[in-house]
């Protein structure tokens, strides 16, 4: 029965230590919320279904709440994932020509050359990188606004540690007639609570992105901003590429927003925090961090030396993260980990000296039996979300 199967990963993730990059643990109070009658239900914005004016007030609720929080005059939370909420944006620009980060540095693959953009006839350009501060390079990046004129400029990555030089970039974009685009899916959350860039403040027209990493959930997207630009991009959503907006995920993503009002400043320091902390044990307990030179990270991403790793211990990364899960420690193969779920989880600095160790132990050779129990250990006081109305 299916049920059993969920009861058994219920049980199972209870006792692990999720540190994808990607995921993030709501509330009890909003996870009750996706299984309220909304789920069951339509609204449309010409009034086509009756029955809808509790949905309707719901949305407009988290589109309220979703301006105050990010301080704009545009919101629309009905994409349904961070994809979704891109393909609208590049909806809008099809047949023009788009400068995003690739793929090779960290940029989101639904953006790349051979995937959505070339189904619109979008032609892509990469802005020029700068490995070593792990952030666009922006001299060069200018050179190439001012070559090729492109219509859209998409900043944001699925593997962000620091700001982007946004205010700089905007102006050249906007002198040339173009368009500026945050994807924030991975770091929405700490720009709610004053702990990253704000793109909209420094330029971005629009940003937008998905909605359950650092921003906790319910897992969805959502388009924000003020320029012009927001109601061209809206135009593409109903019909195009979203009809039901799931509307119970709309009310869960309103009271995280609203949880984020109230804790998120808390909550996205001790993410960064926590961050910080778990990649200065792990190059302590010899697993390689990068970037310690710049401090590992701004955000809730550190990213593992997996070259130096494979020399240092002859382990592929993708072999370490096979072995940690046997530990019940959960990573991604691209050698990113993440805090956001553990910090939610009410884990502070001392709890990430105890992960590094863990790590290192497997990665080391340690019985992933062994550690496994020491994973559990840990996990047994951290059963409760934080930060929200419920919790402390």
């Amino acid at each position: 029965m299916v049920s059993e199967i969920v009861k058994k990963h219920e049980e199972w993730r209870s006792k692990c230590l999720n540190l994808i990059a990607s995921e993030n643990v709501m509330s009890p109070a909003a996870r009750s919320l996706l299984s309220s009658d909304l789920t069951h239900r339509y609204t449309a914005p010409d009034g086509l279904y009756r029955g809808t004016k509790f949905t309707d007030e719901v949305i407009n609720e988290a589109e309220k709440l979703a301006k105050k929080l990010f301080k704009c005059k545009f919101a629309d939370v009905r994409p349904i994932s961070g994809h979704v909420a891109d393909l609208s944006l590049l909806m809008a620009f099809r047949g023009k020509k788009m400068a995003c980060i690739g793929p090779e540095n960290g940029g989101y693959p639904g953006l790349a050359k051979e995937n959505a953009p070339s189904r619109l006839n979008i032609e892509v350009h990469y802005l020029p990188f700068d490995k070593e501060s792990m952030t666009v390079n922006l001299e060069a990046a200018v050179e190439l606004v001012r070559r090729v004129k492109p219509d859209l400029v998409v900043l944001g990555a699925s593997l962000i540690l620091f700001p982007y030089p946004v205010r700089e970039l905007s102006e050249e974009v906007h002198d040339t007639g173009g368009i500026v685009a945050y994807d924030a899916s991975h770091v929405l959350g700490l720009i709610a609570g004053g702990e990253f860039q704000d793109p909209l403040a420094e330029g971005s027209d629009i940003m937008l992105g998905s909605t359950h990493k650092t921003l906790s959930g319910s897992q969805g997207g959502m388009i924000l901003g003020n320029g012009e630009v927001c109601g061209k991009v809206r135009e593409e959503l109903r019909f195009v590429t979203v009809d039901n907006a799931h509307y119970a995920r709309i009310a869960a993503l309103a009271l995280t927003l609203k949880e984020m009002e109230a804790f998120g400043g808390s909550y996205a320091r001790q993410v960064v925090r926590n961050a910080r902390k778990l990649a200065e044990s792990l190059d302590s307990e010899g697993i390689p961090v990068m970037y310690a030179e710049k401090g590992y990270t701004r955000s809730h991403q550190i990213l593992i030396d997996t070259e130096v790793l494979s020399e240092r211990y002859g382990l592929k990364w993708e072999d370490a993260a096979l072995r940690l899960e046997e530990s019940n420690i959960i990573v991604d193969l691209a050698g990113r980990i993440g805090v956001s779920e553990v910090t939610r989880l009410g884990m502070k600095e001392e709890e990430m000296e105890s992960a590094a160790s863990l790590i290192a132990s497997t990665i080391k050779g340690s019985p992933p039996s062994q550690v496994k129990h020491a994973v559990e250990e840990l996990r047994l006081s951290f059963q409760e979300v934080r930060y929200c109305f419920e919790g402390s």
